[in-house]
Formats: structure tokens, sequence, C-alpha cells
């Protein structure tokens, strides 16, 4: 029995409703101080540098069929893997509760504050239902998700843009390197993720690259619609807009389809990456889990502010992606029979503390991509170096 594949058309799919998001159109908000063409620039820039990090990670596991976290195993050993693996469910129960927050946020601001929970439990229940019908099972779905969440973007997009008057904003003290390193802040929290669905396309080069693009393009449309509703409406709080502009139902079905296309993703890859910890963990169970667990937090906790969340996970998963990039286009190396790969293992330290140091300087690309250029530069030195030590020693035992 053939094992089913997922199609090019599909893998756009997925990346499309991952990345119309309320979280991403909230993030975007934060970029009108710069004005628009500033704005625009440093979304452009920071999702370049994101998205082809984001097709060499999705590529990797398309060529090996495996999750994300198993490839990590390639890379730190089969145990040293395991730490990335948790830091992955950490951030995707993390992102879980985000966005269900977000986007009930949004949704009770449409409709009353009062039942905000109810939204929220409402968001949690069709995420659980994703889950059940399947990411192999999601194509009819989502292809009819999809074009009703396209149709009424693009209604709220002319609404946001529609009038033309620029009006002022605030200065927030936000730097253009600062605006870049938030615009490659969302693709780079895919990057532990990618893998788990490009494993399963029947064209993985394809697939991975209709990924990356579908997603980078909807992503600096989310942006932009962020940035706009500020600067063009003179509102950062995207209910208020929806209310304003009189899209209610139709507003309304924007965000909570929305937060359930993208969310679905977090949940689903929560429980890919268990099954690395554990083969006696299942994906499904663990998904719905994290679902409940992410409700749970988005009704109790307050989650208004993600900067710092977005730039933790930048220092843990962009050093951990340049040591496999690294390893797999450069090195070709392979340390899935090793429990730890220290030499590895240090360079991603080495990596998550200089992400920290450049946090403090204001560089005009961000910082997460000097970051990996230095990680990935560490890589292959110490790997071309060890392994001609290594082979040196290899012939003196021959002679």
């Amino acid at each position: 029995m053939n094992e089913k594949r997922t199609s090019v058309f599909e893998n756009g799919l997925i990346w499309f409703g991952a990345a119309v998001s309320i979280a991403e159109i909230l993030t975007g908000t934060y970029f009108a101080p710069l004005g628009f063409t500033k704005g625009l620039l440093a979304i452009l820039l920071g999702h370049v540098i994101g998205c082809v990090m984001l097709f060499l990670a999705g590529l990797i596991g398309g060529k090996v069929r495996e999750s994300s976290m198993e490839i990590a195993k390639m890379s730190f050993g089969s145990k040293g893997g395991l730490l990335f693996s948790i830091l992955n469910i950490v951030q995707l129960v993390g992102w879980t509760a985000i966005m269900i927050y977000d986007g009930a946020g949004a949704a009770g601001g449409i409709w009353g504050e009062k039942i905000k929970w109810v939204w929220c439990l409402v968001i949690g229940c069709l995420i659980i239902l994703w889950i059940f019908i399947g990411i192999k099972n999601l194509g009819k779905v989502n292809t009819v998700a999809m074009s009703a969440l396209f149709i009424l973007t693009v209604i709220l997009s002319f609404v946001i843009f529609g009038d033309g008057i620029i009006h002022e904003v605030a200065d927030d003290g936000l730097t253009f390197g600062a605006a870049v390193e938030l615009s490659v802040a969302m693709p780079l929290s895919w990057l532990p993720l990618i893998s788990d669905y490009t494993r399963d396309a029947e064209k993985p080069v394809r697939a991975t690259a209709a990924s990356a693009i579908v997603y980078g393009i909807v992503s600096c449309w989310m942006y932009v619609i962020g940035m706009g509703s500020s600067i063009f409406t003179a509102e950062s709080d995207i209910a208020q807009i929806v209310v304003k502009a009189g899209l209610g139902v139709v507003g309304l079905l924007i965000i909570v389809f929305s937060t359930v296309t993208t969310t679905f993703l977090d949940a689903y890859s929560a429980g890919v990456s268990s099954e690395s910890v554990s083969k006696k963990l299942n994906c499904r169970w663990v998904g719905i889990s994290v679902t409940v667990i992410g409700t749970v937090g988005a009704i109790l906790f307050p989650m208004d502010d993600i900067t710092d969340f977005l730039y933790f996970i930048g220092s843990v998963f962009a050093p951990m992606i340049a040591v496999q990039i690294a390893d797999f286009f450069i090195l070709k190396r392979d340390g899935t029979k090793k429990s730890f790969d220290w030499r590895n293992l240090i360079i991603w330290v080495i990596g998550f503390v200089v992400y920290r140091l450049l946090m403090r300087v204001d560089i005009p690309v961000g910082n997460t991509l000097p970051d990996m250029l230095i990680t990935m530069a560490l890589c292959v030195v110490s790997g071309l170096f060890l392994g001609k030590k290594g082979a040196e020693k290899a012939a003196e035992k021959a002679e």
C-alpha cells in the first residue's frame, strides 16, 4: 500500500494558512513609526532572510523524509537532539496559547469582550477538529477555508487602504535593524516545524519552495495590513478596524479561521516533536493536549506583548538550524549514531550567546543573519579541521 503524499498545491495551502494570522498582523503594527516606505523595506528584507532559511530547513526534511526534530538528531546526536525537541514543544505550547489569545481577543472585540473565554473555547475546539481530520486529509477542507480567507483578507485590505489618508504615528524608538529582526522572527519561528510537512511531500524540492514562497508573500501581506492599519486608520486594534468597517460576521470569520489554520500547525507539530522524545507518545493526542493547555493558558494569562518571546525563539533556533544547514549541505555529516555531538552542541551554545549579544547592537539586517553566518562558519571550520585530524590519525594507524 502506497503512503499518501501531499501535493505541491496542498503544501502551499498549508503555509498560506500559517501566514494568515492575527499575530502577524499585530506584529506589523509595530512598524508604523518607521513610516510606510521604510517599514515596508524592513518587512521585505526580513522576510527574504527568514524565508531563505525556511526553505533550506524544509528541504532537509523533504530530502531525508524525517520530521524537524528527527533531523536535529543528525547534527546533535540521538540524545542531544532531544534538547531541541523539548524546547520546540515548549515554544509550540507558547505559540498555541498566544494564537488562541490573540484570536479570541479580536473576536471578543467584535462580539463583546465579556465572552472572550467563550471564543478561546470555540477556537480551541476547531483546532482539535483540524487535528482529528489530519494533515494528509485536509486538502479539500483547506481549499475551501483558504479560498474564503483569501477573499475576506482582500476585503480587509481594501477597507484599511481605501482612504489613503496617512496619520502620524508616535515614535516608540524602534530602529530599522530591530524592525528587520521582528520581520525575520515570524518565518524563523517556523524553522523547527517546516520539515514536519515537507517530509510527506510527493515532490520535496518544489513543495518546499512553494511553502517558503507562499508563506513569505502572505506573511508580508499580513505585516503590511498591520502596519497600514496604524498608518491609514490610526488604529492598531484589528477588531476595532473590523467593527468600524462594518464587516461584522465577515471579519469574525477572518479572525477565527485564520487563527485555527495557523495554530493547528503549532499543535500538530508539538505532537510530531513529542514522537522524537518517545515513540510511545501519540502525535494526535499530544497535539490535542497542547491545544487544551494553550486554550487554558489563553483564558488565564495576559499575552499582549510577544516581542521577548520572539527573540527567545530566535536565539534558540537560529543557531540550531545554522548548524544543521552547515552539516547537511556543506559537511554532509550525520551524527545520529552518537548519543551527543558535543562539538555541535558547544557551537550551538556559542551561537545562542552571540545572538543575545547582537541584540544589543543595531545592525541594519537584524541579528539573525549575522548570528547564523557566524554559527555556520564555526561549524564548517571546526568540521573541516577535526575531519582532517581524524583522517591523519586513520592514516597513521594504517601505517
